[in-house]
């Protein structure tokens, strides 16, 4: 059987490489174009789907299976290895509360919906709605990367994707337990919850602490490269394995690694090297993913099952909206408040993507709406891609959420040119303690690299200065100083931690400085 299936897969190869050379083709195409008319790239690859479905000399298609185990930790782990986690604890509360308890309540509601507007049983109602509860960040952070937007809302945005998927996907396992068995008890399906969500973080930080020891210990970008992808692909098998959350596991673990594993000893060329594989990987995964739900989707489904598609739309943007709007209303007398007009943008960037098809064809032939849960799906994710897809760059920039001032601009210039010189300056210093420059050499380069940060901190100290003595600290410096006081003040927080933890000084006046710094933060704006 192995042989044969073996021998098929090797016949299938020559006929699969034109249908790729013409994807790629297309795929260079659409991105030429999108750039030129400024339109969302990921948009763009779907409706090319649609136009070359019929031209292909091939029909291909979404594979469950290569989405969920190759392309998923693929895109977890590369969203993950580039998070900072100082800037993902400053905006914990409303990224557990929209990725927690906002993923069930919106889940419920669009299940209530489609229940009795369409008449589902309780079973596909519920995996329908978790299904659409599940948000693609993708398409949302190419609009942010378009359009200026702070970098709370952008760390929120992509800390809610990181862990949406995997309540997400536990919650769908839970569901379809209950089917194939039966019967599940609310208290065994909670059980059940914690249980896998806790190993799979348990899981994540023994494979992602393990991984890290790697990289104090080596400085080799290739050996990082191909055990970051074994560490990627293994936690999501082994967790799946384990019966744990491998989504879970695989978010940890390259949290772990990108903060704690890529640490100064690992060379500025190397993690350069390092974040570039994972950058172009996730582009790679990501322009096949939406060129294939193009080629999957047809639109005269579409247009037969319009009127349920349009009720699942109307049904998922209602749970958005109840389990945005009013969570983070609860959350504001305990953090900092979530401006309304980053709310709108979190409500409205609900955009479907490639993870809700992968489930929708998941779903077991046992289930009698099988087929018509996959309509519904398939169409709700082509007009979100489509509508939400275009409209969203629109609406942030009439939100004016973060508006570049030309003094803001010119300061963030000296800061990204001070940035670079002084790093430029750690890694000759690395250079002339290994041995690679002799020290002529060094003190040469160095004394270039110096002249630019004396420039630079000069004009900065300068226009700090002068804007200090007239009062009128421009409203988008503000964000940033506070983003730097922010990091001062978490590593003050840290170093107190610590003397705690050694019992350098007593748990009494620990309590009362790490409360004060706890105080002085939550007044800090921050990006």
């Amino acid at each position: 059987m192995l042989i044969g299936t073996a021998a098929t897969a090797t016949r299938d190869v020559p006929e699969l490489i034109p249908v790729l050379i013409i994807l790629l083709l297309v795929a260079t195409a659409v991105a030429l174009l999108s750039r030129r008319f400024r339109l969302p790239y990921v948009t763009g690859l779907v409706i090319a789907g649609l136009a070359i479905a019929e031209l292909l000399p091939r029909r291909v298609g979404l594979n469950t299976s290569l989405i969920l185990n190759l392309f998923l930790p693929i895109l977890l782990f590369e969203s993950a290895i580039n998070t900072d986690i100082s800037r993902l604890r400053s905006t914990l509360r409303p990224i557990l509360l929209l990725a927690g308890p906002g993923v069930v309540l919106a889940s419920g509601i669009t299940a209530l919906v489609l229940k009795f507007g369409l008449g589902l049983g309780w079973i596909p109602a519920l995996l329908a709605g978790v299904i659409l509860a599940i948000t693609d960040t993708v398409s949302v952070i190419a609009v942010f990367k378009e359009v200026a937007v702070p970098g709370r809302l952008s760390t929120i945005v992509e800390g809610e994707s990181l862990f949406n998927d995997g309540i997400a996907l536990v919650l769908f396992g839970l569901i379809l337990q209950a089917h194939l068995t039966g019967s599940v008890t609310l208290t065994e399906g909670v059980q059940r919850f914690v249980v896998v969500i806790a190993g799979g973080a348990l899981l994540g930080l023994v494979l992602g602490y393990l991984c890290a020891g790697f990289f104090t210990q080596s400085d080799d970008p290739l050996s990082g490269i191909l055990l970051t992808v074994a560490l990627a692909l293994g936690a999501y098998q082994l967790g799946e394995l384990l019966r744990v959350s491998g989504v879970v596991a695989v978010v940890v673990s390259g949290l772990i690694v990108g903060n704690a594993g890529l640490s100064r000893r690992f060379s500025a060329s190397s993690r350069i090297t390092l974040y570039n594989f994972w950058n172009y990987a996730a582009f790679g995964v990501n322009t096949f993913i939406f060129l294939l739900i193009g080629l999957e989707l047809e639109l005269f489904t579409l247009w037969r099952n319009l009127p349920a598609v349009l009720l699942a739309i109307a049904a998922y943007q209602v749970g958005r909206l109840l389990s945005v709007y009013p969570l983070l209303a609860l959350l504001r007398p305990f953090d900092r408040p979530i401006p309304l007009r980053w709310q709108h943008v979190m409500f409205l960037g609900n955009i479907k993507g490639s993870l809700s098809m992968a489930l929708a064809l998941s779903l077991p032939a046992s289930l009698a709406e099988r087929g018509d849960l996959i309509a519904l799906v398939y169409g709700a994710v082509l007009l979100s891609l489509v509508g939400q897809g275009l409209s969203l760059p629109w609406l942030v920039k009439q939100l004016k959420l973060s508006p570049l001032s030309e003094t803001r601009r010119q300061t963030e210039e000296l800061q990204a040119q001070l940035i670079a010189a002084k790093a430029a300056q750690d890694e000759l210093e690395s250079l002339l303690k290994t041995g690679v420059l002799p020290k002529a050499v060094y003190e040469e380069l160095r004394s270039r690299y110096q002249v630019q940060v004396a420039r630079a901190e000069k004009l900065l100290r300068d226009r700090y200065n002068q804007r200090a003595d007239s009062g009128a600290i421009d409203a988008g410096d503000r964000p940033k100083l506070d983003a730097i006081r922010r990091h001062l003040l978490l590593s003050e927080k840290s170093a107190l931690q610590e003397a705690l933890r050694k019992r350098v000084i007593s748990e009494a006046i620990a309590r009362e400085q790490l409360q004060q710094i706890d105080e002085q933060l939550l007044l800090l704006e921050d990006e």
